[in-house]
């Protein structure tokens, strides 16, 4: 057995208020953990987003290496987790370390001058879209939502009807 992973996320605001109360509840989740080399290096940071928990939720903040190996170890498997990234590039180098992800939901991304607008809340840059085909070629859905209430919109779809890919 391998931890219960109820939903990985894409979202470079982490921990806020849709994670911390609906997102929480629409999956049942005890823990939340974000999957950062960048964020696990930033001590204030790391405060701040495990203050942001909402009570009967566990926050950790790992790296990437970190979040491979305690998914193979059996004295996490009882975890029913949120794993949260800020960036595609962090999923797809977790999925190559053995983390079995079915699905990724991407919620919010910046925007800047390196990334094209796709919709309102989602921003892209071509070292994203490079490595959302490659999760989409290992055969991980990509699937586009605000809130746990919204229909979930296929993310390669968007890319498409975007002209990024």
């Amino acid at each position: 057995m391998t931890m219960a992973i109820k939903l990985a996320r894409i979202d470079q605001r982490l921990i806020h208020g849709q994670v911390a109360t609906t997102w929480t509840k629409a999956t049942g989740i005890d823990h939340i953990l974000v999957v950062s080399d960048e964020v696990a290096k930033d001590k204030l940071r790391v405060s701040l987003l495990k203050q942001a928990t909402p009570p009967g939720v566990r926050a950790h903040v790992l790296p990437i290496m970190k979040m491979a190996q305690i998914y193979q170890n059996p004295k996490f498997d009882s975890f029913k987790s949120m794993l949260l990234f800020t960036n595609p590039e962090d999923v797809l180098k977790l999925v190559q370390a053995g983390v079995d992800l079915k699905s990724v939901n991407i919620g919010n991304t910046l925007f800047d001058k390196d990334r094209k607008m796709i919709n309102k809340a989602i921003a892209v840059s071509t070292e994203d879209v490079q490595a959302y085909k490659e999760l989409d070629k290992l055969g991980v859905e990509l699937e586009a939502r605000q809130l746990a209430t919204d229909t979930k919109v296929p993310f390669m779809g968007m890319l498409k009807k975007a002209n990024v890919l």
